[in-house]
């Protein structure tokens, strides 16, 4: 004969010294029946618990689900079917303007990556080309930037340092494998959820560092300053740079007047678009090709300067030769000392790859109407990352200019990218003894100019100190610790910073004690006279009387409500809890402190402990003060006992759950049953009554029910009686295809205030026609837990129905 799963459970459970039944022991015997009873003529409803079981079933994959995962990864299928002559055309134009900007932007770059000027043409090759495979924005590039370049030089100046038996380009390609496999594992499990723990503030803060730094170290290049270390921190660059402007040379002149003519450029594009906004098509995208023509400019002045020198003799310095073509190509180099030494640096380059990206998709899918997929386009920049290394790209991510440009170039699909990817290779094997001319003082002004406008402006500071004046704090001490020691360091700070402030918000969040008010609604669109009230009607105020509702605000009135509107517990001894930013272990602790402090000062004790010795008394238990003359009472000790007796005793706590959320953990529900264990003791040998609001989570209710909340206890069931009366919430079932009151002829005009008398308790007609629409009616929520309610309004009614019938029932019996 086999034995069941439960009965297996049981004993295994037995053998380990487990009671499996020890929380449904606890659950009276007659609940259900009483419950079936009051809710008839209605049908019930049982709730029964979520499994573990049931978990795993949920989330194991079905085949379907298998299918759409793998194809989810490569979404170019769903639109390349219908690609047309249209599209194609938008896309030729959008990439060919971009290519035109990326390949000075590319050349610059890697300069700050301290490679030579053709692996930027490298990376922004390789996004270009696989990004249309991968991503869901038609807006996005992918290629060389100038933060990621900073990265990439910083992290291989410090492994140069360390192990010279590699060269910068065996770190920069192993450096991008790497981290594009740390992508690939967040892409497949589809963690892009994990960045949100990054805050904006510390993105903003490593941008604006990273900014300064970039800035500061092109400065000896745009002047032609010699001798200056621009590998160290900031500072120190810039205290270098000030010492060496007694050696600036002719590259001074090259590099501030093409910084100058970038700005010009783009001041009077913005002045002409604004002033002709007809025109704003064609004023953008000179805008966007101010790059190109810089470049052009100064290649063509440095030709007429260098055609007939040799490169040392030049009077300012170039470029210089490029290798044709895809000459640095190669797997990269997995040696396992190289990898354990590049370990350390993964983290902070994936946060800058994934978030840099993502907020360039996100912005720019808001303003074009579209929605892309973080999870996926993981993969776009991990797939970039793991293959660029092969034909000599270092790491990459989206390019928040390159973005714009396409984007107000009128790109229609990803793969304008292709096109783009056609310009740098046509620079590659036809152009290279024209960027031979280029001078590095054009490049620097270039970097300067684009990394400058990256950086956080002084109005989105003060918004952010206006929306969150700590984010502010955090945000200059990131930009102090990138400039005086690391970017690196810069934005752990400032993810640590705001991780911290976080936990401690999360910690010491306290709830708010709630009373109730009535709130009705004015002007009313059969409201005759103006909203002023200068021509009221003097029936006004009657008539907004007839409509109301309950509301709930805080008790202490720190918010933003009228302070002369009267909020007031909705009966003497009851009190309303609601739960900011969660219950958790972190921060029970502080809740139930609140809330038995405040319970405590409100109320007195039902029955006062009397002893025959002072020396029985807990040590912890106040005291009255005692007249050694008279051995009478004082008369402040009598005016204190007259003003406990004036306080109510405690009745009942109903706790609003709506910022609960999900599952509660099991120091959580601790602390609500050692708050249940003070307040029974404050309360005895009266029960308190618990009511659940907005409990909807199916493990939150199953945690609570397990610890004995959500239905009565077996003491109070027996101390009441018969006359446990609770209350349902009920809704319309569903049928055939329309659900709604008004189709099944069920109406409510005006509905029930709180306080009137419940559906079944109607008069006889009433109750007629409750038991002919019963089948149209069900409970909600089940009734085998009474106690949770479906809003704050309905715990409430419920309580108060409850206290009120235990009061009638009471004077009734001394009657």
């Amino acid at each position: 004969m086999g034995v069941s799963r439960k009965t297996l459970g049981l004993l295994l459970g037995k053998a380990v010294g487990i009671d499996t039944d020890a929380h449904r022991r606890q659950i009276p015997d007659d609940l259900v029946d009483r419950a079936t009873r009051a809710v008839a003529p209605f049908d019930k409803f049982l709730e029964d618990d979520p499994t573990v079981k049931e978990w795993i079933l949920e989330h194991v994959p079905t085949k379907d689900g298998t299918i759409t995962y793998i194809t989810s990864f490569f979404p170019f299928t769903k639109w390349i079917y219908r690609y047309n002559t249209r599209w194609l055309t938008g896309d030729i134009i959008a990439g060919t303007t971009l290519g035109l900007v990326v390949v000075p932007q590319a050349l610059s770059y890697a300069l700050l990556a301290n490679l030579s000027p053709e692996y930027g043409l490298y990376t922004s090759f390789t996004g270009a080309s696989l990004y249309w495979l991968f991503g869901t924005s038609k807006d996005i590039a992918i290629g060389a930037t100038a933060v990621v370049s900073l990265l990439v030089g910083k992290t291989g100046d410090r492994i140069f340092e360390e192990f010279p038996e590699f060269n910068r380009e065996q770190i920069a390609k192993t450096h991008a494998f790497l981290a594009g496999c740390v992508l690939l594992v967040f892409g497949l499990l589809r963690l892009d959820w994990i960045i949100e723990f990054i805050p904006h503030v510390a993105i903003a803060a490593f941008v604006t560092g990273a900014a300064i730094t970039i800035t500061l170290s092109q400065v000896p290049t745009l002047l032609g300053i010699t001798g200056v270390n621009s590998k160290g921190p900031a500072y120190q660059v810039a205290i270098g740079v000030l010492k060496g402007l007694p050696r600036a040379k002719m590259d001074a002149a090259i590099g501030l007047t093409a910084l100058l003519l970038l700005y010009s450029i783009k001041g009077f594009c913005e002045h002409m678009a604004t002033r002709k906004p007809r025109q704003n098509r064609l004023w953008t995208t000179l805008f966007s090709l101010r790059f190109t023509f810089t470049i052009v400019l100064y290649i063509l002045i440095s030709f007429l300067v260098n055609r007939n020198m040799p490169l040392e003799d030049a009077p300012f310095r170039i470029l210089g030769n490029l290798p044709t073509g895809f000459g640095r190509g190669g797997a990269p180099t997995l040696n396992p000392k190289l990898m354990s030494a590049l370990l350390p640096e993964l983290p902070a380059t994936v946060v800058i790859l994934v978030l840099e990206h993502i907020a360039i998709g996100k912005s720019f899918g808001r303003i074009n109407n579209y929605t892309v997929v973080p999870s996926q386009e993981i993969m776009s920049i991990a797939a970039t990352n793991m293959l660029g290394p092969f034909v000599g790209a270092y790491a990459s991510t989206g390019s928040f200019g390159g973005t714009a440009i396409l984007s107000k170039a009128g790109v229609r699909t990803p793969l304008a990218g292709i096109f783009n990817g056609f310009i740098l290779v046509l620079a590659l094997y036809a152009l290279t003894n024209v960027l031979y001319f280029i001078p590095m003082a054009s490049l620097a002004a270039l970097i300067i100019h684009a990394v400058i406008n990256v950086m956080e402006s002084p109005s989105n500071l003060y918004k952010t100190y206006l929306i969150s004046p700590p984010d502010v704090v955090i945000f200059f001490a990131g930009v102090f610790v990138a400039i005086f020691t690391s970017l690196e360091n810069g934005i752990y700070v400032t993810v640590a910073m705001s991780v911290a402030l976080l936990l401690l918000r999360l910690a010491r969040s306290r709830g708010r004690l709630m009373g109730r008010l009535r709130v009705y609604h004015y002007p009313r669109g059969s409201e005759v006279g103006t909203v002023d009230g200068s021509h009221l009607n003097p029936s006004s105020e009657t008539t907004v009387m007839t409509a109301s509702r309950s509301a709930f605000l805080p008790l202490d009135r720190h918010d933003a409500s009228n302070p002369a509107v009267a909020v007031e517990s909705p009966r003497p001894g009851v009190f309303i809890y609601r739960f900011s930013m969660g219950l958790n272990y972190l921060n029970q602790a502080q809740h139930v402190e609140h809330i038995t402090q405040h319970i405590m000062r409100e109320t007195r004790r039902t029955t006062k402990t009397q002893y025959e010795h002072p020396g029985d008394a807990p040590w912890n238990e106040p005291q009255p003060h005692v007249n050694n003359h008279s051995k009478q009472l004082s008369e402040d000790d009598v005016d204190d006992a007259e003003q406990q007796t004036c306080k109510p005793t405690l009745r009942a706590l109903i706790l609003d759950l709506a910022a609960v959320g999900d599952a509660l953990d099991s120091g959580a529900v601790e602390g609500l049953v050692d708050l249940r264990t003070q307040l029974d003791h404050w309360a005895a040998p009266d029960p308190v009554e618990w009511h659940f609001a907005h409990a909807g989570d199916r493990w939150t209710r199953r945690a609570l029910a397990v610890a004995g909340f959500g239905y009565p206890g077996a003491r109070q069931l027996e101390r009441d009686g018969g006359r446990w009366e609770p209350l349902f919430g009920l809704s319309e079932k569903k049928r055939g295809g329309s659900g709604s009151a008004a189709a099944s002829g069920i109406t409510n005009n005006n509905p029930r205030p709180a306080g009137d008398k419940p559906l079944n308790d109607a008069d006889g007609a009433e109750k007629g026609r409750t038991a002919r629409r019963s089948s149209r009616l069900a409970p909600v929520y089940g009734i085998n837990r009474p106690n949770f309610h479906i809003d704050l309004e309905a715990a409430v009614e419920a309580c108060e129905k409850s206290l009120a019938w235990k009061d009638n029932g009471e004077r009734g019996d001394s009657a």
